[in-house]
């Protein structure tokens, strides 16, 4: 008998190692290992407020779903910025909503690195099809792609890139409807943890001064540089600028359909 309860005991250790590896496993949406340098966790990020009222109970419900995060807060402040420009602010992520033109995009997340720490970030959101689509002014694609970007600027990847496949309950993931896609789900809070489990000896966070690096007319995909990366549908999504001196400028798009 204690042989036999022995042997229950490890069979059920190894259930329990091989569901939390299997888990670990699909937490795989760093990318690239860009995250805040910071000293400490957790630490908390602003987020600048430069949106219209339409978008205010959006970028509350985002920045208080990422605070959820074992290693980092998000706070709203006020914004350092103008949103029809949506200059970056070192330190921050500057949030936006204007009439960015019918060009194809409901938000963007530009992120700006140096190595592999992020620096500043801004995202912007497209007004010329929230204000005016009936199919895009609704709660839930407003509530999916501020999350989605606001997750971009973290240093969260897509969880998956298929418009088409069942939604994976995560803002994180592309989908032609985002009614299930509102909110974060339980592997980004696990990928945040995998990115941040180390610390820096210094902090780009909360620095408050301009950094004029790239091209800050972010409105057209011109100006974008090159797609590293698409969708399963063959959309590009990610672009990068190599701004020299281990400085880039990544930016991921959220297209209309």
């Amino acid at each position: 008998m204690a042989k036999i309860m022995k042997f229950i005991g490890f069979f059920a250790l190894l259930v329990i190692f091989s569901s939390s590896f299997a888990n670990r496993a699909e937490a795989n949406h760093s990318w690239g290992g860009y995250h805040w340098a910071r000293t400490a966790n957790p630490f908390n990020l602003n987020l600048g407020n430069n949106i219209s009222r339409n978008w205010i109970s959006f970028l509350t419900q985002a920045s208080s779903d990422w605070s959820q995060s074992a290693v980092l807060g998000t706070s709203v402040i006020k914004g350092a910025t103008r949103p029809a420009n949506c200059r970056p602010t070192n330190g921050q992520v500057e949030v936006c909503s204007s009439k960015y033109g019918q060009n194809g995009w409901l938000g963007l997340a530009s992120i700006w690195t140096s190595s592999e720490h992020i620096t500043q970030a801004t995202v912007k959101l497209n007004d010329s099809y929230f204000d005016r689509s009936s199919v895009y002014n609704t709660p839930a694609w407003r509530a999916s792609v501020m999350c989605q970007e606001v997750g971009h600027t973290l240093g969260l990847d897509h969880q998956d890139e298929d418009f088409y496949n069942s939604p994976l309950g995560t803002c994180m993931d592309y989908s032609v409807d985002p009614t299930l896609n509102q909110h974060p789900n339980f592997h980004d809070y696990e990928e945040l943890e995998n990115i941040y489990l180390h610390l820096d000896p210094a902090s780009t966070l909360n620095q408050l001064t301009r950094r004029a690096v790239g091209n800050n007319n972010l409105d057209e995909p011109t100006a974008w540089g090159k797609a590293v990366k698409f969708s399963k549908n063959g959309k590009p999504v990610v672009f990068e600028q190599d701004l020299g001196s281990e400085n880039k400028l990544f930016t991921f798009v959220v297209w209309t359909d």
